[in-house]
């Protein structure tokens, strides 16, 4: 089957494109840069030179296409100009549905994120929980903007399914991001000072990458149609985290729980360096809430609708902690 797949260069895009490159279907990937590093390389991967901010440039692309994985998208907690949220997660997904609707995709598969439901309280959240805070950043607000789109095309004749993961992790080739599970967890087991929210006991959600990729397919093979789907994984504090690594690994390395003041002065310290350097800043006042709360997700429906399932935390530690020592060792 030829698919689709944007996003191909990203940590979710280039896992999930091998996968299915492998499972003997045709990939096309479209990507800004065909030259870039971070190409997955497959003999059933097919390049295409594209931005879905550019219209013109997708047909191309999507042409004989039955399945549209559509994972591309600006994630980053700052740019100095905050409308290319808007142009890449919002009209570069309104565009893609288009031709996608006008070529005669089958289905279309959105990725989204738990960013967008928010934090919780004490229950879990759930896909259709209503926010209990306001959005406050241009990468949460984009992305809900995009899902209700995607949501109006599945009443337009396309078939359209959302999924949102959560915190991800796992091996990896490549990191795209500036602060990543993969990072935080390979610098403490490095011997690294590490640092993490205060209270320690404030909880996430972290879900595996092998379970995230099979969560897409799963989603494009049994999601319902309009329907969105938490592909997360276990709940655990930010103590209880590092306190599993540590006991895996032995690593020393000390941990500090740092209050929310000095991430505020931090984030100041951020902007003053932007303003004088042009250096994005990797932290903001508006990003300082993401941090600072509870973040507890049920993948209950995924799991009931879809067959999804949740590698332990252990197991998924285990398998990440031994490739980024092989891959600290090469």
């Amino acid at each position: 089957m030829k698919i689709l797949i944007t996003g191909a260069t990203g940590y979710v895009g280039h896992r999930l494109a091998l996968t299915l490159a492998e499972r003997n279907n045709e990939i096309h990937i479209l990507v800004r840069n065909p030259n870039s590093d971070n190409i997955p390389l497959h003999k059933n991967i097919r390049i295409f030179a594209g931005d879905i901010t550019d219209r013109q440039s997708i047909p191309a692309s999507i042409n004989g296409c039955k399945q549209v994985y559509h994972i591309a998208a600006m994630v980053k907690p700052f740019d100095k100009d905050p409308s290319l949220f808007h142009k890449v997660n919002v009209e570069g997904t309104r565009n893609l549905l288009a031709i996608a609707l006008k070529t005669g995709v089958k289905k279309f598969v959105f990725t989204s994120s738990c960013s967008v439901i928010g934090p919780s309280v004490k229950a879990a959240m759930c896909e259709n929980d209503a926010r209990i805070t306001p959005l406050d950043n241009e990468y949460d607000n984009t992305k809900f903007l995009a899902e209700n789109i995607v949501k109006e095309y599945s009443h337009k004749g396309l078939f359209t399914v959302i999924v949102s993961p959560s915190k991800v992790f796992g091996p990896c080739g490549f990191e795209t991001h500036a602060i990543s599970v993969n990072k935080v967890i390979n610098k403490f087991i490095k011997g690294r000072l590490s640092v993490i929210p205060k209270p320690g006991k404030l909880i996430a959600n972290y879900c595996f990458i092998d379970d995230v990729i099979e969560g897409h397919i799963l989603a494009m093979s049994k999601g319902i149609n309009g329907e969105k789907y938490i592909l997360g994984g276990e709940n655990i504090s930010y103590k209880e985290l590092f306190q599993a690594i540590r006991k895996l690994t032995g690593t020393k390395a000390w941990l500090i729980e740092i209050p929310k003041h000095f991430v505020k002065a931090l984030a100041l310290l951020q902007w003053i360096q932007y303003k004088t350097t042009h250096k994005e800043p990797f932290i903001t006042e508006k990003s300082i809430q993401q941090i600072f709360c509870n973040k507890i997700f049920s993948s209950e429906k995924a799991t009931r609708e879809l067959g999804y399932s949740i590698t332990p935390m252990k197991e998924s530690l285990k398998k990440t902690i031994h490739f980024l020592k092989n891959q600290n060792h090469v």
